[in-house]
């Protein structure tokens, strides 16, 4: 496969040149990605197109085929990229990707760790957030795995911006105070002490896991190891017609693909309450679920209370 070389978060220029990924767009939203190369012919399913034809026209052009069918030539969103990229692996759907970032707040010259590389679909969002300043450690535990990542960053153009690392990670994690970590690994809950010692205090944690066995393992796991404000949460993406005449739901839609965990890391177990009076809060509910006491015993936040009798 051609070396995609592009990187969606620089400036580029407004007119098609060689080198470029293209996103061909024909009716029906049928499209396919190529990069534009000297002599290139591309074939669609209504003909073919040069891309002598597309050189030097701005993006969102109309161009026809060979037998006159219209395409439109637009720069691809990272979405899109993402979507086309080689997998031997099942890689994250944009929809987790976009609310992972934003819950794990990655912004330009941050430092995160990802556990996980599989076929870099989650890699290349993270390099592509992060920006020239910042830097993205994946860590995968099968080589081959992480060949394939490798080679999707770098057909993106982000590889300057990736340090990728073929380890176990029972065995720990190099960096140390960086701003997120995301494990994307099937017992994330394994693994919180090496994420505790990677991550700065109050970093953010994140992971997907897809059975809700496994989500409640990590929740116990982010407890005992001093996470806080855990979160749990799933999205659900439905796609409407854009028709201003027909406008309704699409037929189909994106359900459930995963659990998305988020927490913190916390220097003390509970921010708000000390050991001794989480103790006094315990042994209240103990006693009310046992018939002995009234519910304001040792309490004076009911809120707090419904919280921890769960």
């Amino acid at each position: 496969m051609d070396e995609l070389k592009t990187n969606p978060a620089d400036e580029a220029s407004s007119e098609i040149q060689i080198g470029d990924l293209v996103e061909i767009v024909g009716r029906g939203h049928i499209h396919q990605i190529v990069k534009i190369d000297v002599g290139q012919t591309i074939h669609t399913h209504k003909g073919i197109i040069r891309a002598e034809d597309l050189l030097g026209k701005p993006f969102g052009s109309v161009i026809e085929t060979h037998n006159g069918h219209r395409f439109c030539a637009l720069q691809p969103a990272l979405a899109d990229l993402i979507k086309f990229i080689p997998r031997k692996t099942q890689i994250l759907y944009p929809k987790d990707i976009g609310f992972l970032l934003l819950n794990l707040a990655i912004a330009p010259g941050q430092r995160v760790i990802e556990a996980g590389s599989g076929s870099g679909a989650m890699t290349i969002a993270l390099a592509n957030a992060v920006g020239e300043t910042g830097k993205v450690y994946s860590y995968e535990a099968k080589e081959p795995f992480q060949q394939l990542a490798k080679q999707n960053v770098s057909r993106i153009g982000l590889e300057s911006r990736v340090e990728f690392k073929v380890r176990n990670i029972e065995e720990g994690f190099d960096e140390r105070n960086v701003d997120a970590l995301f494990l994307d690994v099937p017992n994330a809950y394994d693994y919180l002490p090496q994420t505790k010692r990677a991550l700065k205090s109050g970093g953010f944690f994140g992971s997907l896991l897809p059975t809700a066995n496994q989500v409640s393992l990590l929740i116990e796991a982010l407890e005992t190891n001093r996470f806080g404000f855990i979160e749990v949460c799933e999205v659900m993406l439905r796609y409407y017609r854009a028709d201003a005449a027909k406008f309704r739901p699409s037929d189909r839609m994106v359900g459930h693909t995963g659990y998305l965990i988020f927490g913190r890391s916390l220097v003390d177990t509970d921010p708000f309450y000390s050991e001794e009076n989480l103790g006094r809060l315990k042994k209240a509910i103990d006693d009310l679920n046992a018939g002995k006491g009234q519910r304001h015993d040792f309490i004076d936040e009911p809120d707090f209370y419904d919280d921890i009798r769960g």
